[in-house]
């Protein structure tokens, strides 16, 4: 059985994004790139909402033949673990929701128009590794209205933004078990929660 494990950097105020999308906020550790590219190959799926899939698809193509590849929100760094995460992102299979989009022509890259909690469950009983959710707060809402997350992993970042996209929005009041809290040298701290039931 996959676990579906979602992963998001976010401001300590709560957002995962700035009002306007961009990430430029997000504050490097080579730590926590490491830990990321080690932890990664356990992971065979990731799923996506389309806007993250389109920002996915428009950098990590780009630098899969690199060693050492660039930093999507740090300009000028770069890490040999970027570059681990670039190929595996390139080689997995990647699911995105999207109405708009008219094809997916990224590797291994498969398009769903409707979110059905049923196939995501198909998917956890049939799938090889654990799933993983990168930004897409649409369907991070989705899953966990329908309890279908098994982890939260939050890289809480040392800055407030004021204002932002949340990633969960709407849906009721959950309370979440702590599984893990780490502070890394950048001021991030990492906690890994899991529904309680």
């Amino acid at each position: 059985m996959s676990r579906i494990i979602v992963f998001n950097r976010v401001s300590a105020d709560g957002y995962f994004a700035a009002a306007d999308g961009n990430l430029s906020w997000m504050i490097p550790d080579e730590e926590i790139d490491k830990e990321a590219a080690t932890g990664l190959p356990g992971a065979g799926t990731m799923i996506f909402g389309r806007t993250t899939y389109d920002g996915f698809e428009s950098f990590w193509p780009t630098v899969v033949d690199q060693a050492s590849a660039p930093d999507p929100h740090t300009p000028g760094r770069q890490s040999q673990d970027l570059g681990r995460m670039a190929r595996w992102i390139h080689e997995s299979k990647k699911i995105v929701y999207s109405k708009k989009r008219k094809d997916v022509t990224w590797k291994n890259s498969e398009l769903v128009r409707e979110f059905d909690p049923r196939q995501v469950e198909t998917w956890k009983r049939d799938l090889k590794g654990d799933i993983m959710v990168f930004g897409s707060g649409t369907i991070v809402t989705l899953l966990t209205k329908h309890r279908l997350v098994d982890e939260y992993h939050f890289i809480v970042a040392p800055v407030f933004l004021g204002d932002g996209k949340s990633l969960i929005r709407g849906g009721e009041l959950s309370f979440l078990k702590l599984l893990e809290a780490k502070a890394y040298p950048s001021g991030s701290v990492k906690l890994r929660y899991t529904l309680s039931k």
